[in-house]
């Protein structure tokens, strides 16, 4: 296996048997891409019999999430912890699955925040395995879309959305080497029991160096109703990729509505002439039957307005969207985002690409949970 001999996979796993045999807890402190300033993360080499043991022996009954090339099982260890499974399926070239592996753990083994999904552990027997934390309560996605449920309230959403924001806010500005998620999107957003946001599923994730601008990159990943426009038409990404996203991530919480209806329109072409016309309230979910804060919900459609420009240099990075969606005063903030008069002609003659987008109904990535039952 190619990715094997590589110095980076023996870097990181070539300690495993020795720490386990040497230490009776074999929880593992790592120090990836030589990081001396940050917290050194913590996480445990699982071995696959503990695996094998908290999900039933990977019963099919235990899946919670499937994708292109992993599933997501629901598990129990022996000490009665909740866990979650992420297998990466043989039907994946070996080397890809390897590379992004690597990928995977090298991003999110060492972030820490309340808003990101910790890692608890890995495995390398037998497969690749990733731990998390379970989280019974599901995604976003699956909450906010499931018919049976009642629908969630206005300040569960703004938690939601101010939670989200602040998680990626910490990807781009408060690692030390800014982390480009790329799949940004409502079932990528776990819940805790207390609906505190988690973002997940680093699966396409990219460390983006400080002396780079961008990326580019080929093929184009990642899921449709959610792609930012010079990286589905260039490959272009950066931090205001991310952003896109949120702002469809923002409209969706609001609306209630997914990223693209039977029609294959997506949502933010959707809600554009909406914001527009400053007709707001036509975004809130009906469900809602008008319960919410009309200043909070300024804020948020204000925020979403910026954050889907067809134009990323005027989009703001997220320190900005956070600034607008907790303390914003709208009129100020419209003076300082406003676009020149042929930026906006150039804007509004842009989304024609929409219709050639959404001829395709399909998603390039693996959500880590789309949809979850509690024991």
């Amino acid at each position: 296996m190619r990715y094997i001999r590589t110095n980076s996979f023996k870097r990181l796993f070539s300690f495993k048997k020795h720490s386990l045999e040497k230490e009776k807890d074999n929880t593992l402190k790592i120090l990836p891409y030589e990081e001396q300033h940050f917290q050194k993360p913590t996480w445990k080499c699982f071995s696959y019999e503990e695996l094998f043991d908290a999900t039933n022996g990977f019963n099919s009954e235990n899946i919670v999430g499937k994708g292109g090339y992993a599933e997501v099982y629901k598990g129990t260890l022996k000490n009665g912890e909740e866990i979650a499974v992420k297998r990466l399926t043989r039907t994946s070239r070996d080397e890809r699955k390897e590379k992004e592996f690597l990928t995977e753990i090298g991003t999110i083994g060492h972030v820490r925040h309340s808003n990101v999904l910790s890692l608890l552990g890995c495995c390398i027997d037998n497969g690749l395995y990733f731990v998390f934390e379970l989280s019974t309560t599901g995604s976003v996605s699956s909450i906010l879309h499931d018919e049976k449920m009642d629908p969630l309230d206005w300040k569960t959403r703004c938690k939601i959305v101010l939670g989200t924001a602040r998680g990626l806010h910490y990807l781009h500005k408060g690692c030390k080497r800014r982390i480009i998620h790329r799949d940004i999107k409502a079932s990528n957003i776990l819940l805790t029991k207390d609906f505190e946001p988690q973002i997940s599923d680093f699966g396409l994730a990219k460390w983006l160096p400080s002396q780079w601008t961008h990326h580019s990159i080929a093929p184009i990943e990642g899921t449709f109703g959610h792609l930012a426009p010079e990286y589905y038409l260039h490959g272009v990404v950066d931090e205001k990729t991310d952003v896109f996203a949120f702002g469809v991530f923002l409209l969706e919480v609001i609306s209630g509505r997914k990223p693209v209806d039977g029609s294959h329109q997506s949502l933010h072409s959707w809600a554009k002439p909406i914001l527009n016309k400053d007709g707001i309230e036509e975004l809130v979910d009906a469900r809602l039957e008008g319960t919410y804060d009309v200043n909070q919900l300024k804020r948020f459609a204000f925020a979403a307005s910026l954050c889907i420009r067809a134009s990323s240099t005027w989009r703001p990075n997220m320190t900005e969207v956070l600034e607008i969606i907790e303390e914003g005063e709208i009129d100020i903030d419209k003076e300082k985002w406003k676009m020149p008069e042929e930026e906006e002609e150039q804007e509004d003659e842009f989304w024609g690409f929409e219709d050639l987008e959404y001829e395709y109904d399909t998603s390039f990535s693996m959500s880590l949970i789309d949809s979850i039952e509690s024991n």
